[in-house]
């Protein structure tokens, strides 16, 4: 019992050993492995990508990443938004490496120059970068002295980004500003416009191993080979504000705030269409400052919003209607789709003739829900009462109260020497004077 008890102790002991030894080194290993943030912006060059791409900056910051990845697949957008893009990576501590994915994603317009950027670039197999011609703000060519100077800035800015890269790269940086050029993965990688071309993350991760970059003056190389990888999502908020870059979801709010507010207008008093309506015209007017509009398409929408409400006020069986729903259908496509930029799609031409069809049938409702009000006869006295139910509430033997559309009426009962006690439902058949006579509601 004795030597059993000791070798229980012993292998014990070379167990707590073993564990010692084995997992406070695994856990070290853990702990030294370094951090990569990895960021995903899609979409529109807007504001809002911004915001997101600084905040996962703060992020990596704050955890100690070693490394941030930018996941880019964009169109382009808004040159002054990427300049600040621009601005914010290029002050970085933490390296960034911009990787144009996934498969089919593009680099375009201002996804070129923010591409260029980044520490260290890759692209997707099956993707693309270039055409970063600036275009004015409707998406027409600019005039010739405007185009020659923001070329001739873009030009710049691109041979700043790309100075360590080979001349043939900048080269091709600069035509695509200059005339509007493209290039495929393998076309940029093999003039050195990019630096890898990596099939995944994995892949990425792998080839960036023992890489160095050039960051804020000073060479870093970079270890990636047991990196820990951290996904920064967008938050809810920044998901919600990102919904407004689409003209389509944009063009919806402003349906739904203009019928909000009209069936306010057509029955006040109440506060939730009011409110839903402010709500919605709210978040319209913040995405203008996001997306390009043409503002002129605003005076053919108010012009539908008068016109509603002088239907309201003088009803023309529908003329006005007509005519309100027709200028709000050009409103919205003067608003939305005169303007070409690249990187912002255009609105729906059958979801706006659809909008308008069902604005249409909306304010006919309740126009001939008014009608219906003011054809009803106004019922005053005597018809009004007749006919109505109340309850007793004094027993009526031979008289007694009542209450009756809210009131209390002295009553007595329609057939003679009838008693009704108090709880019975009865039936107003006749009024004399100021005294009710009723009868049981059977």
């Amino acid at each position: 019992m004795v030597r059993f008890f000791r070798l229980f102790l012993l292998l014990g002991g070379l167990t707590l050993l073993v564990w010692g030894a084995v997992f406070p080194v695994a856990a070290q290993q853990e702990s030294q492995n370094p951090l990569v943030v990895v960021l995903t912006a899609e979409g529109p060059v807007t504001s809002v990508m911004q915001g997101y791409i600084q905040r996962g900056l703060q992020v990596a910051e704050a955890e100690g990443a070693q490394l941030v990845i930018l996941q880019l697949n964009t169109p382009g957008g808004a040159i002054s938004v990427m300049n600040e893009i621009i601005q914010t990576i290029r002050a970085s501590e933490i390296p960034v490496v911009v990787y144009v994915s996934p498969r089919g994603a593009m680099a375009g317009s201002a996804g070129t120059l923010i591409t260029l950027a980044g520490h260290a670039s890759a692209m997707a197999p099956e993707t693309a970068i270039g055409a970063a011609s600036p275009v004015g703000m409707q998406g027409e060519d600019i005039g010739e002295t405007i185009a020659a100077k923001e070329k001739e800035i873009l030009r710049a800015t691109a041979r700043s980004l790309a100075a360590r890269r080979p001349a043939e790269a900048i080269a091709l940086a600069e035509d695509t500003i200059e005339t509007a050029r493209a290039a495929s993965a393998q076309e940029a990688l093999q003039v050195g416009l990019v630096d890898f071309i990596a099939a995944d993350l994995n892949d990425l991760l792998r080839q960036l191993d023992g890489f160095e970059v050039i960051v804020l003056d000073r060479p870093v190389t970079l270890s990636t080979r047991f990196a820990s990888v951290r996904e920064v999502p967008p938050t809810f908020i920044e998901q919600a504000l990102g919904l407004l870059t689409d003209p389509n979801i944009v063009f919806l709010l402003l349906t739904i705030g203009v019928q909000a507010i009209l069936i306010e207008l057509s029955n006040p008093g109440g506060w939730v269409a009011g409110f839903i309506g402010v709500v919605c015209l709210a978040l319209v007017f913040y995405s203008f400052g996001i997306i390009p509009v043409n503002l002129f398409g605003l005076i053919f929408i108010v012009l539908a919003f008068v016109l509603f409400i002088l239907e309201l006020q003088a009803t023309t069986h529908g003329a006005l209607t007509a005519a309100g729903v027709a200028s709000f259908i050009t409103g919205a496509l003067v608003l939305f789709n005169s303007v070409r930029i690249p990187g912002f799609p255009s609105v729906s031409v059958p979801l706006v003739i659809g909008a308008g069809a069902v604005l249409a049938v909306t304010f006919l409702a309740l126009i001939g829900y008014a009608l219906r009000a003011l054809k009803t006869p106004v019922a005053m006295g005597k018809p009004a009462l007749i006919g109505q139910v109340g309850v007793v509430t004094k027993t009526i033997d031979p008289r007694g109260m009542v209450q009756v559309a809210g009131e209390l009426w002295s009553a007595e009962a329609a057939e003679p020497g009838e008693a009704l006690p108090e709880g019975t439902r009865v039936e107003v058949v006749d009024v004399e004077g100021l005294r009710l006579k009723v009868r049981r509601v059977k």
